[in-house]
């Protein structure tokens, strides 16, 4: 139980770029994990609470290379995954991100 209350947590924060439904909070974990099987997914959600993890431990630097590294990657619009308007998979979003690193 407190692993679901903290996904559903660290979800409120990141409502915009998770897959949502209002089915089940159980679907929404199907969907994404299926996404992932499928090179399909968007990582952003998942990279972002890395980045709020390293904020909570005190490494703001890296923290905010890797907040920019995602925000430039997404303004750049090369690189977005179908739910952010774009025909990258999975790891060629990633890619980008870590290029942009």
């Amino acid at each position: 139980m407190v692993v679901n209350d903290l996904i559903c947590t660290m979800s409120i924060d990141i409502i915009s770029l998770m897959l949502r439904s209002e089915v089940a909070y159980d679907l929404n974990v199907l969907l994404f994990v299926g996404g992932v099987i499928w090179n399909l997914a968007n990582p952003t959600a998942l990279l972002l609470s890395g980045v709020m993890m390293l904020r909570h431990l005190k490494l703001n630097k890296q923290a905010e290379q890797i907040h920019s590294a995602i925000i430039n990657t997404i303004a750049e619009g090369k690189y977005r995954t179908a739910d952010l308007g774009g025909t990258s998979t999975t790891t060629e979003f990633t890619k980008a991100i870590c290029n942009h690193l």
